[in-house]
């Protein structure tokens, strides 16, 4: 079967006018029942964290962070599924999903201390107010293990399929096109399938792995690779953020009701860099960009709203939270001091231990011995 054959989920054009696909059409109830306040949250996300991402990226270039991967023009992919899932589901980001983890709760500025060098994991997964947010990824694809086997922990302790929507419990989690080609990908789609664990495995398919195109990472299809293991998969526009927020919704509905595991390739583009150490306009022409730049899921979703009769009061309203957004990034990034030499040793075993408390000394000493010999140059 080819992309072209290959039926994709959409509801709204590159223009934003309302045009369902058919392969849309069992997802159209639960698009029509989103009210009017939903809809301009998953607007107001967008274009929130796009100019959150913006600044993170300048911040970068102004020497405040060590590196910064850009989410430009994966929003609608992020917003819809992240405003899909339920309180209680867990969500195992890779590294890009900046819009996901601020809907589940995470403070952006908590991702900005891993990029800069001053955390060892950004936040705390185990907090409530971080929504179930697992820590960014860095090695590639290996969260795709993680949600797995958490999925399977969900089943065999009875924490999903019971019949209750309010209690039962999924995870979804992200990766990339590049990271489908992993070996972790597939041996967690092997077990998820065997053990039938209530995991939503999300592609993003950006188009480029850095600088390989998914042309020459797949011959077929991406979402034919879940599919081969038995999986439930939906091709999705990734751009479009009623599809991914239908799409992504079903799949989290089918895995906490116990049907097994469920696959959602969202197929977007990744308009600005793979990192800000990368450079796009050495592997990939102007004329891509465009193309894709006039599919701008921002762009595409006000001039739903507009359609709709939104008012332009609203679109001011989200520009200046965005603004205000972007610049409390900003404020409190430069505010970041460096780290506690102690937090080294803080969470190398669970309990206090005796070899750390030893080393933990020994560097304090350390330190303190180059303090003593200046303060002796001094006097001599």
């Amino acid at each position: 079967m080819t992309t072209s054959e290959t039926p994709l989920v959409s509801v709204l054009d590159e223009t934003g006018r309302y045009a369902p696909s058919a392969a849309a059409e069992r997802y159209l109830p639960l698009i029509e029942a989103i009210g009017d306040a939903e809809l301009e949250q998953f607007y107001r996300d967008m274009v929130v964290i796009r100019a959150i991402d913006t600044q993170a990226t300048n911040l970068q270039r102004q020497g405040q962070l060590a590196l910064w991967p850009p989410s430009r023009g994966q929003e609608a992919a992020q917003v819809g599924s992240g405003r899909a899932a339920r309180a209680q589901d867990t969500i195992f980001p890779s590294y890009r999903e900046h819009a996901v983890t601020r809907i589940r709760g995470v403070d952006p500025v908590d991702i900005i201390k891993l990029m800069r060098g001053v955390s060892h994991g950004g936040w705390d997964p185990t907090d409530p107010k971080n929504g179930n947010t697992r820590l960014y990824t860095l090695v590639l694809g290996s969260q795709v293990l993680h949600a797995a086997g958490y999925g399977m922990g969900l089943a065999f302790d009875g924490r999903t399929g019971t019949g209750d929507p309010d209690r039962d419990e999924a995870v979804i989690v992200y990766y990339g096109d590049g990271a489908s080609s992993q070996g972790d990908v597939h041996e967690a789609m092997v077990f998820a399938a065997s053990y039938q664990a209530p995991t939503v495995f999300f592609l993003q398919n950006n188009h480029w792995a850095i600088s390989v195109p998914v042309s020459t990472q797949s011959r077929v299809p991406l979402v034919q690779r879940s599919a081969g293991y038995g999986i439930p998969s939906v091709r999705v526009d990734g751009n479009d953020v009623l599809a991914s927020y239908a799409v992504s919704r079903t799949a989290l509905d089918e895995a906490r009701a116990g049907n097994g595991p469920q696959a959602i390739e969202a197929v977007t583009y990744r308009l600005g860099a793979h990192t800000t150490s990368d450079d796009p306009t050495k592997y990939r022409g102007s004329d891509e960009e465009q193309y894709w730049a006039g599919r701008d899921p921002i762009v595409r979703m006000r001039a739903f709203l507009e359609g709709r009769g939104a008012s332009a009061q609203l679109f001011a309203d989200v520009e200046a939270e965005a603004a205000d957004a972007a610049e409390d990034l900003r404020a409190r990034t430069v505010e970041l001091g460096p780290p506690s030499p102690d937090k080294m040793f803080d969470h190398v075993y669970s309990e206090p231990h005796p070899l750390i408390d030893q080393q933990k000394a020994w560097r304090a000493q350390y330190e303190a011995s180059f303090e003593d010999a200046s303060l002796e140059g001094g006097a001599r």
